[in-house]
């Protein structure tokens, strides 16, 4: 496979020290300060979600040529859909850029002991697993974007058996299962990126609410009585109950800005707040590029010791992070790309960087101190897109891949 050595950093160069170091086509650097050493690794052939998965973790990818006879006939990824085509922004194209597919991947050293396992077995054939929740039994929710007519949401036992199927009855087809977690009270809270709702459901799997209209993306515009979401990604909890849905998919997300739909003419990356009930507390955007700003929420995440906002900016590298009233606190540049964000039980936090396929421990200030994670692929320990993942009570992480139906304990 063709390797770019420097296109890893053509979406690093936010800085004059990184354009510098995409010129000198930096390989590699030795560790230093407490930060383990990097090198630059391949990108893989993303498999989109085509993949059937062994009990024993083994991955097979699912011949191009035989794809669409799985989805009757259509080539269709599964998951793929929602939104509209991304217009009206330069991030729409690729300009003298690169393809995803051909970057170089910065992946760190791996120091920390950390074994990987696959004692989680998923069935119901193809499709990716962008998001995995624990809840305070043990029980591991794992959420997956299968065709229509096929189960996404299931809960499997401690004992990792399966013990319970979501119908499609219940939820609907997830047009795009994205982001999921778990609230204090046990309820389950999915966003449906494509869709555009998040619900929310009992511990039983029962729907008790819904976010946002199906199918109909739009602004939330409180005092018109309008409460819709633009692309859904992610959930998470304030200490108190409140939630906040994080809207804005990357390079999808400011397509529809001055569209003709007059309930969307934003179509801006934001933060909406919402009490645990719903009622609408407030929200803020992205909209620009700069300190403050971003352009996506694909990473997100409470600091459980104080109540901040993280963003993970996925497309720009990059941790913005707010109070939890939407004022902003400090942006964070990162060598990899931000496709979600934890907290550890000792309040540490982590990111998972996508197709870089790995997971991140570091400090508040962006000090990477260690990594999990073989690089992008299929093969053990590897992640096509490391992406939504949970800590179990011993910090241990569970975590799926976007792109392929497996589900990767990651334990010392």
């Amino acid at each position: 496979m063709k390797v770019f050595a420097g296109a890893g950093f053509l979406m690093l160069a936010a800085t004059a020290a990184w354009a510098q170091a995409d010129r000198l086509a930096i390989q590699s650097e030795p560790a230093r300060n407490g930060t383990p050493a990097w090198h630059l690794g391949p990108s893989f052939p993303d498999p989109t979600g085509f993949t059937l998965v062994d009990a024993d973790g083994t991955v097979h990818v699912i011949p191009r040529e035989e794809r669409a006879a799985l989805m009757g006939g259509r080539p269709r990824v599964p998951g793929g859909a929602g939104g509209a085509q991304c217009s009206h922004s330069p991030m729409c194209g690729r300009k003298n850029g690169f393809k995803r597919g051909e970057l170089a991947r910065v992946e760190y050293d791996q120091t920390m002991g950390y074994k990987f396992s696959y004692p989680y077995f998923v069935p119901k054939g193809i499709g990716g697993i962008p998001s995995v929740a624990l809840d305070s039994k043990g029980n591991l929710w794992v959420f997956k974007r299968s065709p229509a007519g096929v189960t996404q949401l299931m809960k499997f036992g401690p004992d990792h058996k399966l013990i319970l199927e979501v119908p499609e009855s219940e939820i609907g087809h997830q047009d795009k299962a994205h982001g999921m977690a778990v609230d204090k009270e046990d309820n389950v809270w999915i966003t449906d990126n494509g869709q555009a709702t998040v619900m929310k459901l009992s511990p039983q799997g029962k729907l008790l609410m819904t976010i946002g209209t199906k199918g109909k993306p739009g602004d939330w515009v409180e005092e018109r009585g309008q409460r819709l979401l633009w692309q859904p990604v992610m959930v998470a909890f304030a200490p108190n109950g409140d939630v906040y849905i994080g809207g804005g998919h990357a390079n999808e997300s400011p397509n529809d800005v001055d569209g003709p739909e007059p309930w969307n003419v934003e179509g801006v990356a934001r933060v909406v707040h919402l009490t645990k009930d719903g009622k609408f507390v407030g929200q803020w955007f992205g909209n620009e590029v700069g300190q403050g700003k971003f352009d996506s929420t694909h990473g997100f995440a409470i600091d459980p010791t104080n109540g901040d906002v993280w963003i993970g900016d996925r497309e720009q590298y990059r941790i913005v992070v707010y109070t939890a009233d939407g004022r902003f606190v400090k942006t964070l540049q990162m060598k990899n790309l931000v496709c979600a964000i934890n907290f550890d039980h000792k309040g540490n936090p982590w990111m998972a960087s996508g197709q870089d396929g790995q997971f991140q421990k570091m400090t508040r200030d962006g000090k990477i101190v260690g990594a999990i994670g073989n690089g992008m692929g299929v093969g053990f320990g590897q992640f096509t897109e490391a992406s939504y993942w949970v800590f179990d009570p011993k910090d241990n992480l569970i975590a799926g891949d976007t792109s392929v139906g497996r589900v990767t304990v990651m334990s010392k």
